[in-house]
């Protein structure tokens, strides 16, 4: 699908090249900084058409923002938007399925959070004979191990049908396409790939729509001439681009004076970020490309003594709890981590013969303030790294599973 899968390109080279590993449950690992900086994005900003900045793509998500998804609200994991579907009558078959998971990582809390969500579907799946079992392979956000990763499964032999979430975009088209040459089915989720040879590719609406909804409710709440920190976990993921390729874009057009570093989610990085552009002048603003160190990027304005900026941060408890604590204006912007149920649920109806969408776009909407009290009730106990919108509260070992990680 060009808009979303051809029209991205993505690197995410930051953790050490580590061998992947096979188990059926990963301990979630640390999240890694990184160390460089940006502010060449002048391009995108600019509405050109550039490597991260596509103006059909673009105009998509803002439409997708309001459109109508098919499906039970209340299972918004297995809604979708009308579109073309995949017919699966060939893969239908009765009998208990082995699943091969390559996995590009865990290693930040919304990918640990999602996994622990996966997981619990899974034990579901296996408690109704779907799933036999599921071997994990974790890339540790390499490249190169991710591709191995899939060699293994395909030489292997042993797995009736794939899941693929891609490290980056570029790079895993080439094991993708083998995977889909065995003819079993594939499942991509999360991030694209350069094919749409999948039998189903999994995502909520992406990143413009991510960088529209936030840097719309930014300019809304600020002054043409205000500043704006933002702040960035790393370069090259085409749903991180995306985000600020368009925030971007609505930055220049309505005048916010917008400086994006990137940060690896260190707080100790952001803390020095955010307190070197209050020794120069006035923050008026603060963007962030995920909830990772958000709470760092307010105890800054906090040790400085100034008033808290207008910021959007993440569904990340950590960040819904600070923004309760001080009374800023904000706003949780969302990818659906609820996504991660999606590609074992989407397999169950590939394995009884049941059409699914080709490009199956998941619903993706922020929490607002007056949002905002009923996640934190819901989520009460889980820990700072959990994502409000997780979607396991009907999954066995809900909520321990996600509370003991």
């Amino acid at each position: 699908m060009r808009r979303t899968i051809r029209g991205t390109l993505a690197s995410a080279a930051v953790l050490a090249v580590l061998a992947g590993c096979s188990t059926d449950v990963e301990e979630p690992a640390d999240s890694t900084a990184t160390e460089s900086t940006s502010d060449s994005t002048d391009d995108a900003a600019a509405g050109d058409e550039s490597e991260w900045f596509v103006q059909a793509d673009y105009d998509e998500q803002d439409e997708q923002r309001s459109a109508t998804f098919e499906g039970d609200e209340s299972e918004p994991w297995l809604q979708y938007i009308d579109g073309e579907m995949t017919d699966t009558a060939d893969f239908k078959s009765s009998g208990a399925k082995k699943v091969c998971f390559a996995n590009a990582s865990v290693s930040n809390p919304w990918r640990q959070t999602g996994f622990i969500t996966m997981t619990q579907q899974l034990e579901a799946l296996k408690d109704k004979g779907v799933i036999s079992d599921m071997e994990v392979r974790d890339a540790q956000d390499d490249d190169n191990t991710q591709l191995a990763d899939i060699d293994y499964f395909i030489s292997e032999g042993n797995c009736d049908a794939f899941v693929i979430s891609p490290n980056s975009t570029a790079a895993m088209t080439p094991g993708v396409e083998r995977a889909c040459e065995t003819g079993k089915p594939v499942v991509v989720f999360d991030r694209g790939v350069e094919t749409d040879c999948a039998t189903t590719f999994i995502h909520p609406i992406g990143g413009y729509a991510w960088g529209i909804d936030t840097a719309e409710f930014l300019t809304d709440n600020l002054e043409e001439g205000d500043k704006v920190i933002a702040l960035r976990i790393l370069p090259g993921v085409d749903v991180l681009e995306t985000r600020w390729a368009a925030a971007k874009k609505i930055f220049d057009e309505n005048g916010i004076e917008a400086e994006d570093f990137f940060t690896g989610a260190d707080p100790t990085k952001i803390k020095t970020i955010i307190t070197d552009a209050l020794n120069q002048g006035e923050v008026a603003g603060v963007w962030m490309d995920a909830g990772d160190g958000a709470v760092a990027a307010i105890e800054a304005f906090e040790d400085a003594g100034v008033d808290y900026p207008v910021m959007t941060g993440e569904d990340e408890m950590s960040y819904l709890r600070k923004w309760e604590d001080t009374g800023l204006t904000g706003l949780a912007p969302v990818y659906s981590n609820f996504q991660w149920r999606t590609p074992l649920l989407a397999l169950e109806k590939i394995f009884a013969g049941e059409e699914v969408p080709k490009e199956w776009v998941l619903p993706q909407t922020p929490i607002t303030e007056d949002e905002r009290a009923e996640y934190l009730e819901a989520n009460d106990g889980m820990p700072d790294g959990h994502y409000a919108k997780f979607g396991g509260e009907d999954l066995p070992g809900f909520p321990e599973a996600w509370q003991d990680r």
